[in-house]
């Protein structure tokens, strides 16, 4: 076999030399978070991380959720009217309303995860307490703490789950945790099936009589409790937080376990030695001295507290800010004050007819005897939860090819009929479908509003942003409640037609939002 020449091994060797000097300086260069995010791949790590994240969002709901299905039955052992149940179904979201508040800044400024382990953490064990409040006033208290909780999880889930995530499948990432909450749905609606209508499940305690309806409060705590656990365990800080707050070090420690996972078959580490970290800004300068007064210090903090709010309603996020906080208000309106209802609503149409039509049972329904349980009421709510599955893996699909502005206008607007049409059926199958389409496509609104709204702000203000709008989302669910608590009896159709056109008009507003698909995170 005849010698390579010295001239046909130089290109070999010149070459195989700038490879290596490509790497070196590869490693050299300091990156920025988009860079560092695309060197740590896709993988094993990010399919972990849905998982975790969607447990915890999933847990969200059974939170929210679990009320609505024990309000049959807990009404007689509580002594609730219809105005009562509105009371209480909107206690959780004025919790959430000062969580998200609370909670979104503290993120902000200390970090996702350990907010998120603490928020998570008293979610589940208020929720778990309220089982054994034996009068009416205790469980609504224990009720509003334990959506202080879920108020701050659910902003702040997002926010840690994106700053994970590659530019290009945010989107469809972001779907796939958004369809967690479908599962906390069908999960609680699956357990009220199961364990309410049981009431061997029943115990006299002396002090309380434990009805089936405490223990399905009890299970329902669990994913919270064990959701807090597992982050504080396991999950590493968000990076893109890291980097913000100037901690290069813990950043770079954050992405080699990234890509150490999503490689695992590669013999080399991360080849990064660096990342570029945003440049201190005046906050070590404006700090206030040891010396300063408690006064000075409380305002001090009160004026930090407020400068997100500040920058999310001044350009170039002003018209933004605005156009999401009336999407906001009028998707929880709607969404949150007929879906509360939905159990209550299937029960009173158990004879036949539409739920407002038959005002002659709504009239009587506060007379009526809880036991026996009719599992019905839970098999309708189940199936209900279950129609959310096609308009989530609708999302999953085209949310990268659509982008979100899109699907939510048009799904708002679908969701806007859909709703009227509940008005007007005249049969329980009827009213059992037509919510069943409401459901699966109102969740692709709320799937294309997490998206959306997570990529229009920047890191520093993310999760204020998101606890801000989904405060103003709290009032609208308080609104939407009480409202459906005050009239469900007499003017059914009131709240019905409000709810129509409040997500008609939220529907129009989304056009007005710029198109985020696909764009990086600032």
């Amino acid at each position: 076999m005849p010698r390579q020449s010295r001239e046909d091994t130089e290109p070999l060797l010149s070459s195989a030399n700038n490879e290596e000097d490509d790497e070196q300086a590869s490693c050299r260069k300091k990156l920025t978070y988009e860079e560092a995010v695309e060197k740590a791949g896709f993988g094993l790590f990010h399919w972990l991380l849905l998982v975790v994240c969607g447990w915890a969002n999933a847990s969200d709901a059974v939170e929210i959720l679990c009320v609505s299905f024990l309000l049959p039955t807990a009404r007689c052992d509580l002594q609730l009217s219809s105005a009562d149940m509105g009371i209480l179904t909107a206690s959780i979201f004025l919790g959430m309303m000062v969580g998200g508040c609370v909670w979104g800044f503290l993120a902000d400024r200390r970090g996702r995860r350990s907010v998120l382990v603490v928020s998570l953490a008293v979610n589940g064990t208020f929720g778990a307490v309220a089982s054994l409040a034996p009068a009416f006033w205790l469980f609504l208290l224990l009720r509003f703490f334990s959506g202080v909780g879920v108020g701050g999880s659910i902003p702040v889930i997002f926010s840690y789950f994106s700053e994970f995530q590659p530019c290009l499948r945010r989107g469809a990432m972001i779907s796939a945790l958004a369809t967690f909450w479908m599962a906390g749905n069908i999960l609680a609606a699956g357990v009220a099936w199961l364990v309410i209508p049981r009431t061997s499940l029943n115990a006299d305690w002396g002090w309380l009589d434990f009805q089936s309806w405490r223990l399905f409060v009890v299970l329902c705590s669990i994913p919270s409790l064990s959701s807090a656990l597992i982050f504080r365990l396991f999950m590493p800080e968000s990076p893109k937080f890291l980097m913000e707050a100037g901690r290069e070090m813990e950043a770079l420690t954050v992405f080699q376990k990234i890509y150490k996972l999503n490689n695992r078959g590669a013999t080399k580490p991360f080849p990064v030695s660096g990342l570029m970290i945003r440049p201190k800004d005046d906050e070590v300068k404006n700090r206030p001295s040891h010396s300063s007064s408690r006064s000075q210090r409380f305002i001090n903090q009160l004026t930090q507290a407020l400068v997100p709010l500040k920058q999310l309603f001044v350009r170039p996020l002003a018209s933004r800010s605005v156009v999401l906080v009336i999407i906001f208000f009028c998707i929880s309106f709607g969404y949150y004050g007929l879906w509360m209802w939905f159990p209550e609503l299937f029960k009173r149409a158990e004879d036949g007819g539409s739920p407002c039509a038959n005002m002659s049972r709504a009239q009587n329904a506060e007379n009526e005897k809880c036991y026996p349980v009719k599992t019905a009421v839970y098999m309708e709510g189940f199936i209900t939860a279950a129609s959310n599955l096609p308009g989530n893996i609708f999302t999953i699909l085209l949310m990268d090819r659509i982008g979100g502005k899109i699907l939510l206008s048009v799904s708002l607007l679908v969701s806007g009929v859909s709703v009227f049409v509940i008005y007007v059926v005249k049969t329980k199958t009827q009213s059992l479908i037509v919510s069943c389409v409401f459901s699966g496509v109102s969740v692709i609104s709320w799937n294309a509003l997490d998206v959306v709204g997570t990529e229009l702000y920047p890191t520093q203000l993310r999760s204020s942003a998101l606890g801000v709008f989904t405060g103003v989302g709290r009032v609208a669910a308080i609104m939407g409640n009480v409202v459906f608590g005050q009239l469900v009896d007499s003017s059914c159709a009131v709240p019905l037609l409000m709810v129509c056109v409040l997500l008609l008009a939220g529907g129009l507003a989304a056009l007005w939002l710029p198109q985020t698909k696909q764009t990086q995170l600032t």
